[in-house]
């Protein structure tokens, strides 16, 4: 039964995060790999999930956008998640995360572009932002192929981020 959140792509079925995801997320997000840049390396507790996933319910319900959790369209495994949250004061980024055994197949750039193509689409948001540790280069090339552009570089607890920006296309009106 389809909810009322899911985006869809060719190859992945993107679902809001529920409490019934709560002990997968956490297995995935304790995976050293992924946990490195998502969290900074150290996984997030049971509660900091619970209030994770707490407030991904409360975004979708006030502003239509939170987490999502990504599985191939045949309803396969885990391939990761992605979602918009808030960047400081600035707006809201577009973040994500991917299962290794899932690496190198394009599906952060195809769940993280769906997630842009909600944003700057139906939830009609002028502009989307990501914020990349600099040694995360994977992730650099992917909000780039997303056609995010850098604008500024700030400290961060693994080192310099670099944040980048992209504008929803100008809305031309025809007389």
């Amino acid at each position: 039964m389809p909810h009322d959140h899911d985006l869809h792509t060719e190859r992945l079925r993107l679902r809001a995060v529920g409490t019934a995801d709560r002990d997968e997320l956490r297995r995935h997000w304790s995976e050293p790999d992924v946990c490195r840049f998502l969290f900074d390396g150290v996984p997030p507790t049971a509660r900091e999930t619970d209030v994770l996933i707490e407030d991904s319910a409360r975004d979708f319900a006030a502003a239509g956008a939170g987490l999502w959790i990504a599985r191939t369209t045949d309803g396969g495994p885990l391939i990761g998640t992605a979602g918009l949250r808030p960047l400081d004061d600035l707006g809201l980024e577009v973040y994500y995360s991917v299962a290794p055994e899932a690496w190198g197949k394009g599906y952060a750039t195809e769940a993280a572009g769906a997630v842009v193509g909600h944003a700057l689409g139906p939830l009609g948001l002028p502009f989307v932002l990501a914020e990349v540790d600099e040694a995360n280069t994977a992730s650099a090339a992917i909000v780039t192929r997303l056609g995010l552009v850098p604008y500024e570089t700030v400290p961060g607890l693994l080192g310099p981020m670099t944040r980048y920006r992209r504008d929803a296309a100008p809305v031309t009106r025809t007389a």
